[in-house]
């Protein structure tokens, strides 16, 4: 028995170390990040883009969210909202754009007509026939964004090379303890990731719902939107896909807010879990080395079994530091997240939730999305609950079928 409680200690040990390392690499990988040239051309000498953005009900901050689109110091662009149902709540705050900015092209597009189990996407599909320029943005419907976002982005298609542009971002949260976890753990574990895959990779091989700006040829080259209708994780799969087909996904070094909702612990863990088992499927290899980052939890189980230790101790003392760092550096130094500070009292709970959601995640194949409960098969989603009549009904054969042949 004490033989086994060595090794358990041993294997910690070995655990929290690779987390301390992961802590270093993302500080090197965050201060890449930060020091790459920011310099834009003209904006008279940017490409007019074709803004898409897929609607699903509302809330307080939807408004200024939206509005702050049609605040873009841009020469040339065109927004496209769409919604599947002309009495979704989403509706009355277009018609209140379009009537406040009756110089912008602000259109709606009402599209009941249903492609695959991702109405976003299949949202998406209707958009994209009423786009009229070569370069497509997507961003998600509560994502607020600065005046020079437009300009920010589309600068990096100045590189022939890059075939989509995607962006950090950071959480906006509300008072509850379950969205400022998730907002915490946008800034100190999400973005993170991304900036230390992006170094590890060589690129970055996969795009972020809060910006998939595109060129028309590039999204053509892989299937267009139907491609990914019955994907759960339309972003990662896109991005994944045009970097496949040889084109470079950049990262822009404009940073946009979202609103996190009021979670629940409950929320919160049932919104962390569907993410994380919709990446274990996307991204299997990845997914499963995020075993060797959880370096606070390890070592504050090490320091559990082995009290008397001064070796543990110091090793929970290097992971929190480190922790903190990351947090600090990403948080502030390139978020900007003016809510950190107040909510880092809370990064040890993360960290431990964190561990606990990964476990789980490998408990099953199912989550719940918008009230819908779908099984993921190979990176799909199909419905299993009793919605799944509804929606098969409103399917349409010829599209569907194309979607499941890809």
């Amino acid at each position: 028995m004490l033989h086994l409680a060595i090794e358990i200690e041993v294997v910690l040990a070995l655990l929290t170390l690779c987390g301390i390392a992961f802590s270093f690499i993302a500080l090197w990988a965050a201060h890449r990040f930060s020091g790459d040239g920011r310099q834009q051309p003209p904006v008279a000498a940017l490409a007019p883009v074709s803004v898409l953005k897929p609607l699903h009900g509302a809330d307080s901050e939807s408004y200024a969210a939206l509005r702050s689109h049609c605040l873009q110091k841009y020469e040339s662009y065109e927004i496209i909202f769409g919604v599947n149902d002309e009495d979704d709540q989403a509706v009355p705050l277009v018609r209140r754009l379009i009537a406040e900015f009756p110089d912008r092209e602000v259109r709606l597009v009402i599209s009941p007509q249903v492609f695959g189990s991702n109405r976003k996407v299949s949202n998406l599909v209707h958009m994209l026939r009423e786009a009229k320029y070569q370069h497509i943005l997507v961003n998600d419907g509560d994502i607020r964004v600065g005046p020079g976002y437009l300009r920010a982005v589309m600068s990096l298609f100045k590189a022939p090379t890059v075939g989509m542009v995607t962006c950090l971002y950071k959480g906006v949260p509300a008072k509850t303890i379950g969205s400022r976890l998730e907002s915490l753990g946008i800034a100190t574990d999400f973005v993170p990731g991304v900036l230390t895959a992006r170094v590890l990779d060589g690129r970055l091989r996969f795009g972020l719902g809060s910006t998939l700006a595109m060129r028309l040829g590039a999204l053509q080259q892989i299937g267009g939107f139907e491609s990914v209708v019955d994907y759960l994780a339309d972003d990662y799969q896109l991005g994944q896909r045009i970097a496949k087909a040889g084109f470079k996904v950049a990262l822009a070094h404009e940073v946009v807010e979202t609103a996190v909702p009021p979670y629940s612990i409950v929320e919160f863990w049932r919104h962390q879990l569907r993410w994380a088992r919709t990446m274990r499927v996307s991204r299997p290899g990845g997914y499963a080395g995020l075993v060797l980052t959880f370096a606070f939890p390890w070592a504050l189980l090490l320091a559990t079994m082995a009290p008397d230790s001064a070796g543990a101790w110091m090793l929970l003392a290097l992971a929190l530091l480190g922790r903190i760092a990351v947090a600090l550096y990403v948080g502030l130094g390139i978020l900007d997240d003016r809510q950190l500070l107040r909510n880092l009292w809370l990064l040890p709970l993360r960290d431990l939730l964190a561990l606990a959601i990964w476990v789980c995640s490998y408990g099953g194949n199912t989550v719940t999305w918008k009230g819908t409960k779908f099984q993921l098969k190979q990176g799909r989603i199909h419905p299993v609950s009793s919605a799944n009549a509804t929606l098969s009904a409103k399917l349409d054969p010829e599209v569907h079928s194309e979607a499941q042949r890809r």
